[in-house]
Order: C-alpha cells, then structure tokens, then sequence
C-alpha cells in the first residue's frame, strides 16, 4: 500500500492546527484582557478623538463664508437733459487730479496726444505722462479702456 503525503503527515496537521486555534484563542484571551485592564485609557482616547474630530469639523464651519459675492453689471442710462456731474468721491479714492481730469475728458472726445496738448497748452511728454498716470489709476492699459471705465464710474460724460 502506497502512502499518500497527507496521510503521513495527517497527525502533524492536526497537532499543528490545534496549535494554532491554541495560539489564537490565547491571543484573542490577551487582547480581551487588554482592553479590560486599560478601558479608561481606551475611553478616554476615543473621547478624544471623538472631539478632535468635532472641533475640525466646526472650525472649519465657522471659517467659511456664508456669504456668496456676486458683481452684476448693468447698464444705468442717464438722463440727458440733467446737467452731468462728476463723481468727487471716486476721482478723490482713485487720487485723479483735476488736470488729469481734463486730460481724460479731451481723450473721450478722440483728440491726440498733440491736440491735447495744445489744447491745455502744455507739451507732448506732459501729456504723456498724464496718460500714463490716468492709465495706472484706473488700473487700464489703452485710452478706449480708460475712457469706458471713467464713464462707468461717473468720472466722465
């Protein structure tokens, strides 16, 4: 009769699993008694997590925005036959001066650099430079810009 491998090694699978339930009945004994000798560390570390947890979630609640900004552009037409006033208080935030003002009123009626500048008679480079300043103020970068924006904010007619 021919032996199998199983079969000769029967009895030391069956001592071998046995071992092992053993091993596993004796670990699953230490953990349980772990966990009974140490249950207020345990308790006290998962109510700590538990508010860990907690005051995450709330702080970042409280830090965020419960409000949402929109800008709506609209356009407002303004009546024509009411005499155009410029808004003081935006031209004092943006710091424009009343030569910068007119600089700007003469570009929104399409004159040059050289007209502009014989018309307040002063030079090209003065004019320029006004340019640039109103350009920087108003945050543009060409005179089409600048004059679409200073009629948005009430600078200009």
């Amino acid at each position: 009769m021919k032996a199998t491998f199983f079969g000769r090694y029967k009895t030391v699978g069956l001592y071998g699993l046995a071992l092992a339930i053993l091993l596993l009945l004796l670990r699953w004994l230490e953990l349980k008694f772990l966990i009974y000798q140490h249950s207020f560390e345990i308790y006290a570390g998962m109510i700590a997590l538990f508010f860990t947890g907690l005051g995450i979630w709330l702080s970042r609640k409280l830090t965020q925005p419960k409000t949402e900004t929109r800008i709506i552009e609209r356009t407002i037409y303004r009546d024509p036959s009411l005499p155009f006033e410029v808004n003081k208080k935006e031209m004092e935030s943006l710091g424009i001066s009343e030569r910068e003002l007119e600089v700007l009123q003469l570009m929104s009626r399409g004159m040059s650099n050289q007209e502009i500048g014989a018309t307040l008679f002063v030079s090209l480079n003065t004019v320029k430079t006004h340019a640039a300043r109103i350009f920087e103020k108003l945050d543009v970068q060409r005179r089409t810009q600048a004059v679409e924006k200073a009629k948005k904010i009430g600078l200009i007619a």
